[in-house]
Formats: structure tokens, sequence, C-alpha cells
């Protein structure tokens, strides 16, 4: 199907639905892909989603549904009957069910639930319980799994009853009466060997697992780690009780960038895309750190204030205090960055912290006398000042990105090592504490080197 390309597609479906072209609209989404239909639908006004997810084939509304916006989900669900909302519910995957239903009011799920079906309530409630961002919250509990005595043929006949309604099909997972995990075997190699080879004798063993209570960040590196498209989820026991897919990873690793990058600019990080976000919460979100920020900067203030006298005498010095203290912060930002990635990607620990010191210290000193050299030539050829002085500002300027290139690669490794988010002290928190330092500096070595009276 060919589209105006003038025209976006939200805006071609929304001139059918204007147009009351209902068969023809009807025609023309049934032979979109269903993520180009949500995507279209978060363009529209809400009334008109609705109208549009109406019109929706049956065999289609629940995969729509599924890649919508959470806000247009809640719109939809909440205008719905109860039954049309608990058929949409139990069409869902359960991990997709499970998700709307957590952001939603108390009153509105009972009612849902109340409609749904058996199996789907017990997913549901099952996943409800494993805390927020744990692997547990994630997992979705469709999926494929095979008994050992099971033969090749058997296997496939029961891939062909369950495989409908699950996830994935691609791995199948050997379990035992118990729910124990004993082994997986792929779709692929199923389908190459004998009808009566037993899968007990060709199954995998060397099975890798994710607990309930691991960590949704630390399950996505595993992922990473070992390439996978699925993982097996199991309780201290080693019992399976779900699966994470591909799917929800990619979600986690964009939450988790989203989190970090929030955090780093010094933003209460939001669960909601930009868009989304009012006013007031906005707000709300930025203004505790810009608070704190401002009220620490007042340190800055209070040492130049301290060396005021000094200062009168060589007033030329208060032209250089922006530039002394932006390079310290930059310093500072890029070596925090650095190791707040390699923390995230675990390929530093704590205990690599001397290491880490050693390396930044030979960086910061070939950084400084770089910047220093250059400085030095600036100041004395195109400012025209006095040799003095320009050495105190290149010796201070090469004393100030040490300990920035310092403060940058420790403060995220103690903060993790005591519980705290690294991203945490990023670039704002550490250009605060430069910029105090600096000054410090700065006026320290002026003193003495000018024989300034403080």
């Amino acid at each position: 199907m060919e589209l105006q390309e003038e025209k976006t597609l939200a805006e071609t479906l929304q001139e059918l639905l204007e147009s009351r072209q209902y068969t023809l609209l009807r025609q023309t989404i049934s032979e979109m892909n269903t993520v180009d239909i949500a995507t279209a639908m978060g363009e529209m006004k809400e009334e008109d989603s609705l109208k549009m997810f109406r019109i929706l084939p049956k065999d289609m509304a629940a995969d729509v549904f599924a890649d919508l916006e959470l806000d247009n989900q809640q719109y939809i669900i909440r205008s719905l009957s109860d039954r049309e909302a608990s058929n949409i519910i139990d069409n869902l995957m359960a991990d997709d069910a499970t998700d709307l239903l957590e952001e939603m009011p108390a009153n509105v799920v009972k009612r849902i639930l109340a409609n749904a079906s058996p199996e789907t309530r017990a997913d549901i409630n099952h996943l409800l319980r494993y805390p927020e961002d744990s692997a547990g919250s994630i997992m979705t509990v469709e999926y494929v799994d095979l008994r050992e005595d099971m033969t090749v043929a058997d296997a496939i006949e029961r891939i062909r009853k369950k495989g409908v309604d699950s996830e994935t099909i691609n791995i199948c997972y050997v379990v035992t009466r118990q729910k124990i995990l004993v082994g997986t075997v792929a779709l692929r190699y199923l389908l190459i060997m004998k009808p009566e080879e037993i899968i007990g004798d060709i199954m995998n063993t060397n099975v890798i697992s994710i607990n309930t209570m691991t960590d949704q960040e630390e399950a996505a590196r595993m992922f990473q780690k070992y390439g996978f498209t699925a993982m097996p989820v199991v309780d201290n026991e080693t019992r399976m009780v779900g699966i994470i897919t591909i799917d929800d990873v990619v979600d986690i690793l964009e939450e988790e960038a989203t989190e970090d990058i929030e955090k780093m600019a010094a933003i209460v990080p939001s669960d909601k895309p930009y868009p989304k976000v009012g006013i007031f919460e906005t707000y709300k979100n930025r203004i505790p750190w810009l608070l704190f920020l401002m009220v620490s900067a007042t340190f800055t203030g209070a040492i130049i204030t301290g060396f005021e006298d000094a200062l009168s005498a060589y007033v030329v010095l208060t032209a250089y205090i922006p530039m002394l203290m932006d390079t310290g912060g930059n310093a500072g930002g890029q070596a925090s960055v650095s190791i707040i990635r390699a923390l995230s990607l675990k390929e530093i620990e704590f205990s690599d912290i001397f290491k880490i010191i050693w390396k930044e210290v030979r960086v910061a000193v070939l950084c400084g006398l770089t910047l220093s050299a250059a400085n030095f030539l600036k100041l004395l050829f195109f400012d025209k000042i006095a040799i003095s002085v320009a050495a105190v500002i290149c010796l201070t300027l090469l004393i100030v990105v040490s300990i920035a290139k310092l403060v940058g690669c420790c403060l995220p490794m103690l903060a993790s090592k005591v519980g705290f988010d690294p991203a945490v002290m990023a670039s704002p928190f550490i250009t605060t504490i430069v910029d105090a330092l600096s000054l410090l500096v700065y006026f320290n070595i002026a003193t003495h080197m000018l024989h300034l009276a403080v």
C-alpha cells in the first residue's frame, strides 16, 4: 500500500476517519503493520484514537494496543466496557498487561480483573508480587516448556498447541514435574532431529538463567553478555517461573539510559516521555537540584570575598576566574562521565580505584601541561600581561585540571561503593566542587607568588 508522500500516516488515517470512510479505513489499516498503526494513533487526539481502536479488526486490536503509549492505553481501557477491556487484557501478554495495570487506579484494576479469565488473573497477580525493577516484574509467564522423557514428535505437537499463546517459541525450556529447569532446546534443532529422539538426550544442559529478584539492569547486561534473545527466569529453588525477551531488554536499556542522563543533568528522573510531562511536574523534577547547586555555589562567592583585598592589588586576576573554573569543570566532567559509564557497564569496580587514579593523574598532567603551555603563549603575546601573572594563571590551570580529574574519577566510584547511583555525581555536582577548589588554589598561588596581602 502506497500512501501520499506529502501526508503523514496519521494525517491520512485522520482524514479517512473524519470523512467517515470507515470501510476504506478498515481496509487500509488491515494491510498495515501494528506498530505503524499504534504510532499513528499516538499522534491523534484521544477521542479519535479511541474511534480508530474500535474500527480495528479483532485479530489486530490486542497487538496494536500493546504498542500504544501508556497514557493512550489507559484512556482506551477506561473508555471500553468491562467486557471489552477484559477481552483486551486477556489477549495481551501477561507482562504487558501487568505493566498497564500497575499504572492504573485500584478501582479500575479491580473492575478489569473481575471480568478477566482465571488464567489471566493468576498470571497478573503472580507478576505483581515481585518488586519493581526486578527480573520477576518484567518477565512473561507465557513460554513453552517440555519434559525430558518427551520425544521430538511429542515436543513439536506441544509447541503447536501452546505456541500460539507464548511470547516466543524459538527456544523451549525443559523442566521436571516440579518445574526445576534442567535444559533448553532450540526449535530449529527439533525440526532437524528424528521424531523418535528423546528430548533429554538432545537438550542443552548448560543453561544460563536469571533469578526473579535480580535487578532488571543486571538482567539486561546478561543479555548483552551472552547475546540471547530470551532468557529463563527461576526462583531461589531453580524452579522456572517465566522468561524475559529481548524486547523487554530494549525497553530497560532505554529507561536506564534516560534515567542516567537525567541524573547527570541534575534532574529528578521521570518515568514519562518529555512531551507527556506537565509544566508543574517538570518544575518539581528540576528545582531540588537547582536549589542545592545554587546554595552550594555560594561558597565560591565567599571565597572571592575572602580574597577581595588581594584581588584589588591585581585586578587582572579577576578576568581569568571564569576560564579556570570552566576548564576545571570540563576536565572533571570528562573524567566523571567516563567513570560512570564504565561503572554502569561493569568494566571497572571499586577495587580498581588506585589503578584509575594513577591513570587519571597521568592524563591530567598531560592535559594540564598542554593547556598551560597554550594559555601561557596567549597571555604573553595576545593579552600582554606580566610573566609573573601569566605564571600564576598557568600553574593554577595545571593544578586545577589535575584536581578536577581526581575528583571526577573518585566521587562516582565512592558513590557506587556506598550504594548511591554514580550518575548523581556527574557534571553539575562535580563542577560545583571543582569551582570552589579552583578559586582556593588560584588565590593561594597568587598570594604566595605575587606576594599579595590577604
